[in-house]
């Protein structure tokens, strides 16, 4: 299974210098890719010269590909370590189902398996080889290493090494002994998470010298992003299941007994779904793995012990039951969905409760350790619990807040790719939103400063429980002041108040709520604040530009076809479909259509090997299934999948500056339409600058941007109701007039009721 191959197509007598034009010439051959994704010609060039590096590039950004072209240009052999044996194995046949001679050297292997590993690697018929921490901690297998003068070691998942990062792994410490018995060969780190903090640990821990520190955009724009609270998470599961009929998905459940009922629900569905959790017996886990990888089961739900190794690259959703324990774990999981650029959905449940689940966890875990364990460790533990929780409630962009929290800026306006940016949350101005405020802030005073979020909502709502009677907390002047809001809505606008930081929310092991000088400057009127309402759609309404994008123009029964044959193919040779072709490429045969083997070596991802192999098969299905259908051929040809993943935007300005020019604009009667043409800003941001307008300026009139009978029919409405809320007046009205126009007029409206009392 895993013996080298015979022979080698590389010269292994090949200088070390090598140019730009041959290292381009292997990466076509081989691979098929026209083009390289942002950071990774840097990164090539850092390992041709043998400088030390560093190189953080989210998941599908083409780490693989950094060290892997330079060891087949170069014509030697390069130490690739990797955590996992299903990981090598991966990685291995997808360098030999493009020519590139791989192995790896693992507890997988028989006795004659391993000795003629041994042999081609002492023969330098390797390029690529793959091996554990473990195994290179062997005195044998580094006199192998000394014999054939390895000149490059690349480290996958070079995060493991640091006790800051969240997937710590104490065997990889020992990898700083490279530095000292391999003097002259180069070392480079790979990671798709690592916050600044943990970079900098793994340069120290590994002794890099002087290293190339590339970090690439933490952004995966080809990910849609949703965080959802929880109602009913079998309702919830399934209806995403439904909306991704047919296509691969992942289930992370926080405990292993809430993978097995929620399997069991699905089962009982009518689901295709296998559990995997690590209270399985290792064989059962092995195949629910393999089986996962070979497509012949598209849904798994798992524990988090799920994922790693896993390389499948058309993975089209990933949901989450509950909370991750880190934003780092949170990045990485979703991170297996879209692999192959391609669009994917990442939906998260949450609750309030599931942070302090986790917290019960950890501490468990620590009193439960039979090694010392520091205490910074589970400070650590907590203080990243607690950022994830601060993700999952934010009125801004997803993909801002994630790559804002890894140290990045995020200047590319709205994502069109998030349920804040989709608009899958209505909202709509909270009327009083500075009593509100004050009523929330004065409650955090009278409680001295001492309580969580939840406790202060609970005297907010008036709740006669235990807990509020004991600390006379009841008597409180503010207790029950919001009694007619519901409790998800309160705790809503306090974290509303922390986001515009007037109120604080303590980083500790049980996070407290504190005033601070702008606290007092709003119960004093001295600042003023806006909260919103929010209402969340019952499903999703609008598609993502990255789903939008990638389905253009493609033949999608053509596609189906294709992977069907690519399936057969995948089982003959015991590998993944996705080592065959992956979906992108799949996508693009179907958009092309090409009409010979010339015009298919054109399609981004076929490189020699695979067109000598496939090609005949690939382009006799593409001309039965347009001759049947009397189809054109050789059609345009869209830029390939990972030009989804951009560079790094510098070029738009800071949103206050086009709120500035949004209200200059409004002042001379400007259309809401014509205001987003000229600040690069979408209709639903254009629609919040206009009542923060119409507060701030309050006009006679805003005609400029409803009609006149709309706002007559509106407010008519509006008082036969007596509505405070949009949707009763949306939904009187049977849909016919927009929550945008209605939003504006009860804005206007409450300006022109306020200015009448004064």
């Amino acid at each position: 299974m895993n013996s080298p191959q015979s022979t080698s197509t590389i010269n292994a007598s090949q200088p070390a210098v090598v140019a730009a034009a041959d290292l381009s010439t292997a990466i076509a051959r081989h691979w098929g890719f026209k083009s390289l994704r942002p950071l990774q010609d840097a990164a090539m060039r850092a390992v041709l010269s043998g400088q030390d590096s560093l190189v953080v590039l989210p998941t599908g950004g083409g780490k693989s590909l950094c060290y892997q072209a330079p060891a087949v240009a170069r014509g030697d052999t390069t130490v690739v370590v990797s955590p996992l044996i299903s990981l090598m194995k991966d990685q291995v046949d997808s360098l030999r189902a493009v020519g590139v001679p791989a192995v790896a050297l693992n507890s997988s292997l028989d006795a004659s398996e391993s000795r003629a590993a041994v042999h081609a690697v002492r023969n330098r018929q390797i390029r690529l080889l793959f091996v554990s921490p473990e195994r290179l901690a062997l005195d044998s297998f580094r006199q192998l290493l000394i014999e054939i003068d390895v000149q490059r070691f690349a480290l996958d998942e070079a995060h493991c090494i640091s006790q800051w990062g969240h997937d710590f792994r104490p065997e990889y410490r020992q990898l700083k002994f490279l530095k000292q018995q391999f003097p002259r060969a180069s070392v480079h780190g790979f990671t798709a998470t690592a916050t600044p903090q943990v970079r900098r640990d793994i340069v120290e821990q590994l002794g890099l010298r002087q290293p190339e520190v590339l970090v690439g955009n933490f952004d995966r724009p080809n990910l849609t992003y949703r965080v959802v609270p929880r109602s009913d998470v079998y309702a919830q599961t399934l209806e995403l299941i439904e909306r991704h009929r047919g296509e691969a998905g992942i289930v992370y459940c926080i405990r292993r007994r809430d993978v097995d009922d929620l399997t069991e629900h699905l089962k009982s569905a009518g689901i295709d779904v296998l559990p995997y959790h690590a209270g399985l017996d290792a064989g059962t886990r092995k195949s629910v793995q393999t089986a996962f990888k070979q497509e012949r089961c598209d849904l798994v739900v798992a524990t988090v012990a799920f994922g790693m190794g896993i390389d499948r690259s058309n993975i089209r959703f990933v949901l989450h039951t509950g909370i991750p324990k880190s934003i780092e774990h949170y990045q990485q999981e979703t991170g297996r969905a879209g692999r192959d650029g391609l669009e994917a959905e990442c939906v998260l449940i949450y609750s309030a409760a599931d942070v302090m689940t986790w917290k019960r966890l950890l501490t468990k875990s620590v009193a439960e350790s039979e090694q010392p364990v520091a205490p910074e460790y589970l400070q650590s533990a907590i203080r990243h619990l607690n950022d994830m929780d601060a993700y999952c409630r934010p009125l801004v962009c997803r993909h801002q807040s994630l790559v804002k929290y890894f140290g990045q800026q995020y200047d590319s306006g709205p994502c069109q790719a998030c349920d804040v940016c989709l608009e899958d949350t209505l909202t709509e101005p909270v009327e009083d939103a500075q009593t509100v405020a004050k009523k929330i802030l004065s409650c955090v005073g009278r409680v001295d400063q001492r309580f969580g979020v939840s406790h202060v909502v609970r005297v907010l709502l008036g709740d006669h429980v235990a807990a509020l009677r004991s600390r006379g907390h009841d008597r409180l002047s503010t207790f029950g002041l919001l009694k007619d809001c519901g409790k998800n809505e309160v705790r809503d606008w306090v974290y509303q108040l922390v986001k515009l930081q007037v109120l604080v929310q303590t980083s500790d092991e049980y996070p407290v709520l504190q005033l601070n000088d702008a606290s007092w400057e709003v119960m004093r009127d001295q600042r003023k604040i806006s909260l919103v309402r929010r209402h969340k759609l019952a499903a999703p309404t609008r598609r993502s530009k990255a789903d939008v994008t990638s389905w253009e123009g493609v033949d999608r029964e053509l596609f189906d076809a294709l992977r069907t044959l690519r399936r057969g193919y995948a089982e003959d040779r015991g590998v993944p479909p996705y080592v065959i072709f992956n979906d992108a490429t799949l996508r693009e045969m179907a958009r092309v259509r090409p009409s010979n083997l010339e015009k298919l070596r054109l399609i981004y991802g076929i490189g020699e090997r695979k067109l000598a192999e496939f090609g005949a098969a690939m382009l006799a299905a593409i001309d039965e299934h347009c001759q049947c259908r009397n189809l054109s051929r050789d059609r345009p040809s869209a830029p390939p999948a990972t030009s989804i993943i951009p560079p790094k935007s510098t070029g738009t300005r800071p949103p206050r500056i086009e709120k500035q020019k949004a209200k200059t604009l409004f002042h001379v009667g400007t259309s809401v339409a014509e205001v987003a043409q000229k600040t690069g800003r979408a209709q639903s941001t254009i629609y919040g600058y206009l009542c923060e307008y119409i507060r701030d300026e309050r006009p006679a009139s805003v005609e400029p941007w409803v009609q006149p009978e709309v706002y007559q029919l509106v407010s008519a409405t509006v008082d036969r109701l007596q509505a405070q809320s949009l949707k009763p007046v949306f939904l009187a009205l049977d849909g016919k007039i927009s929550y945008d126009d209605i939003r504006v007029v009860m804005v206007h409206r409450a300006v022109q009721a306020s200015s009448t009392r004064t």
